[in-house]
């Protein structure tokens, strides 16, 4: 408490430092949206891996997340957008760093995740997959084989594989992890590993881009509660930005649109889900 003994002046500089003070607070907490309004630009934090996001031969960002962001953020009247690749296991930091606004990666709603950052209602769900040499030698199709013959398998660092294959009984010996798919399938296809799990959609693709040699698993018996939901992210202040893209979500998700948008990268009807973040997350 001021003691009521200090002169008029003394209460009226008081009264100005407290006023400075909250200027600075919010001023330190400024509004995202806010500012992504008023320069009519987002920057969008990506991985490499398609078809969720990476980039093109000539040069562009593309993929199912961001092309889903980039026509949510136009129809909210954002005229530009540039694109931040990083690392799959530096996104989130990245974010929060302020790298980036929204990470737009494909990336899984996890309980986990979800105590870092803020997601989306999910814009697909999508189980796993393995990829084999040709042939599938070791006969995987679950974690527990992998586990039981000792196969060595290779996923990318930060995805919720790993979690999984260790809860499976899969020993860190056997884990070989890589920076993204494209090391996978290196390891595959080099003998390094005997398979590489991720989404189908994501095997499938390695599949086609590795040829004869290898080959997708998709008769992977994996438990239901590791199908993922995949969403936008954003930093846990810009609660106002993540409802406003949420609601053009809602809006778009399922319209012709949306699915023109989403078929060249594998994606149809059958990926959409009723699902919300909040049932994900475990709130």
């Amino acid at each position: 408490m001021v003691s009521k003994s200090l002169p008029s002046y003394a209460l009226r500089l008081f009264a100005v430092a407290g006023l400075v003070s909250t200027a600075a607070t919010q001023a330190c907490f400024a509004d995202t949206l806010d500012d992504i309004t008023a320069n009519s630009k987002v920057r969008i934090g990506y991985a490499n891996e398609a078809p969720f996001a990476y980039t093109s031969p000539d040069g562009t960002v593309t993929g199912e997340s961001p092309a889903i962001a980039q026509k949510i953020f136009h129809n909210m009247g954002i005229k530009e957008s540039s694109s931040v690749l990083t690392e799959w296991g530096s996104l989130i930091p990245g974010l929060r760093a302020k790298r980036f606004d929204v990470i737009a990666a494909g990336m899984y709603i996890t309980p986990e995740r979800c105590k870092q950052v803020l997601f989306t209602d999910p814009h697909y769900q999508l189980p796993d997959a393995l990829l084999t040499a040709a042939g599938n030698p070791k006969k995987l199709h679950s974690y527990e084989d992998i586990a039981a013959t000792g196969a060595k398998l290779a996923i990318m660092a930060g995805t919720v594989e790993l979690g999984y294959a260790r809860e499976s009984g899969v020993d860190d010996a056997q884990i070989l992890q890589v920076p993204d798919t494209t090391a996978q399938l290196q390891a595959v296809r080099a003998g390094r590993a005997d398979a590489a799990v991720g989404t189908q959609l994501t095997m499938k693709g390695l599949a086609a881009k590795g040829g004869s040699s290898v080959e997708a698993i998709t008769e992977f018996n994996d438990k239901p509660s590791h199908i993922g939901y995949g969403a936008l992210a954003f930093r846990p202040e810009d609660k106002a930005l993540r409802d406003a893209v949420n609601a053009e979500l809602k809006k778009w998700i399922g319209s012709e649109e949306h699915l023109a948008t989403i078929k060249p990268f594998g994606f149809d009807k059958a990926n959409i889900t009723d699902k919300t973040a909040a049932q994900v997350c475990g709130n």
